[in-house]
């Protein structure tokens, strides 16, 4: 009374079997594309341009950062009138 439930619960599962997994592991590609050529040369360089042009921006453009007010905040004389 359950087999046809529980064979149908496990049949709408996606599981596949050894034969189905090494069927589709044999037509992945053989050869390396573009991607796997110079995907880590283009990251790698896209990383170093970002990080380039942040030090270039923070260093040499002449924001005032002004990032503590330590020394050069003095406080105001207080009226007593």
């Amino acid at each position: 009374m359950m087999f046809p439930l529980i064979r149908n619960a496990l049949s709408s599962l996606k599981i596949q079997s050894i034969r189905q997994i090494r069927a589709r592991q044999s037509h992945s590609k053989q050869s390396p594309d573009f991607h796997d050529k110079y995907g880590n040369i283009l990251l790698a360089g896209g990383a170093t341009f970002c990080l380039v042009a942040w030090v270039f921006t923070t260093t040499q453009i002449g924001i005032k950062w002004n990032l503590s007010p330590v020394g050069r905040v003095t406080p105001r004389a207080w009226n007593d009138e």
